[in-house]
């Protein structure tokens, strides 16, 4: 990964040594989202509130002309995304293109859709990773979180079929207040599954999360302790399972880099071709977005509006111009700043130094203090 990060497009232009260079490397990643169509109502997900339709989704021809894009572009990484993937019946034969072009590919899932000989079929055709969501290991409140009947086992018996075909498995579990409790359960589960890898990620306050803040938040205490639990799990559990943990924004003194920065290393393109730096920006008021369907994907990473925006250092305001952490954390997240303080150049209010910090802080601890509201889930919850 060292290597990858040092790849370049070929085209960097010179730039004023007192000023980081705001010319992109190539790419390491790209999150395609294939569809929005997903069998699960999780009330976290960071699809957007207003969701394109099947018709308008990129073909199959669209997809693999991407793919091919992408690895001409320098891309290493392919992460096939969602809403769930799977539903894409044509799933395989872009998966296939990947493999052709020589992409690393990573498939993201629920994997309640999922069958056996569909999984070794995408196998065979040279998949290369799973990475499997999981709302609970209590299957009552993983049904309550995801409103789907029967999901953990389903889960449980497509990490088997993981590993039964020799597929490298992730498990990604998203903590909020109705699971993180659970999290000694959830890193066991891991283990028992032969992942080699977990994410605790803490949720992102955005898309359909913002609408159910309040009911997602844990308090402070809770965080703390689940941040405990996740160091001594990663020290006894050293050369078995690796932890990557996405602290929560609302109890940080500093901000997470979006993205890895705005513009630096990842592409998501959306089921419609939107060419976008980070998956929830389309809440930016008048940013322009490039679309695959009219523009190449190498032309919107190097000059697209919407990547230039936020890219480097020359946009930011204090007390982020000044901050000796500007080229560590890039400011952190526009979408949050935007979300919170109605200006996505402000500081991300995640960060101690902004004057929003305090405001942010107080409405985390005020929200999960208080009881929970019910879930807002995307549909009506089914009886």
């Amino acid at each position: 990964m060292d290597d990858a990060a040092n790849v370049r497009t070929g085209t960097e232009a010179a730039c004023d040594p007192a000023e980081v260079c705001e010319r992109p490397r190539a790419p390491i990643g790209l999150l395609a989202e294939l569809t929005y169509r997903c069998p699960l109502q999780c009330p976290y997900c960071s699809n957007p509130l207003e969701m394109s339709g099947v018709r308008e989704e990129l073909s199959t021809s669209e997809w693999q002309d991407v793919l091919k894009q992408a690895a001409d572009l320098g891309v290493l990484q392919l992460h096939l995304s969602g809403g769930e993937p799977c539903v894409r019946q044509d799933l395989e034969l872009i998966l296939g293109t990947a493999v052709k072009v020589g992409l690393y590919t990573n498939l993201i899932t629920s994997g309640v859709t999922l069958s056996r000989d569909r999984l070794m079929q995408m196998a065979d055709i040279g998949l290369d990773h799973v990475q499997l969501s999981i709302q609970d290991v209590d299957e009552r409140n993983a049904e309550f979180i995801s409103a789907y009947k029967g999901g953990f086992e389903k889960k449980r018996q497509v990490a088997r079929w993981v590993k039964e075909l020799g597929l490298p498995l992730t498990i990604n579990v998203v903590v909020h207040r109705h699971n993180i409790e659970n999290l000694p359960a959830l890193i066991d589960f891991a283990v028992e599954m032969g992942a080699g890898r977990i994410e605790v990620a803490n949720v992102q306050y955005y898309a359909w999360a913002l609408k159910n803040r309040a009911a997602l938040i844990p308090t402070r205490a809770q965080f703390m302790r689940s941040l405990e639990i996740a160091k001594e799990a990663q020290q006894r559990l050293k050369g078995i399972l690796l932890f990557d943990v996405v602290a929560h924004d609302h109890y940080a003194v500093r901000p997470k880099p979006c993205m890895s920065g705005w513009g630096r290393s990842l592409i998501d393109i959306t089921p419609t071709g939107k060419v976008l730096p980070c998956h929830a920006c389309e809440t930016i008021p008048g940013l322009e977005i490039d679309n695959v369907r009219q523009k190449p994907l190498a032309e919107i990473w190097l000059n697209g509006p919407a990547f230039q925006k936020f890219r480097g250092t020359s946009w930011m305001k204090e007390p982020c111009r000044s901050c000796e952490r500007r080229e560590i954390d890039w400011g952190g997240c526009r979408c949050q700043a935007l979300a919170f303080t109605g200006d996505p150049a402000n500081a991300d209010p995640a960060c101690e130094l902004s004057a929003w910090h305090k405001d942010f802080v107080t409405i985390a601890e005020r929200e999960a203090a208080a009881p929970s509201p019910p879930f807002i889930y995307r549909r009506i919850r089914q009886a």
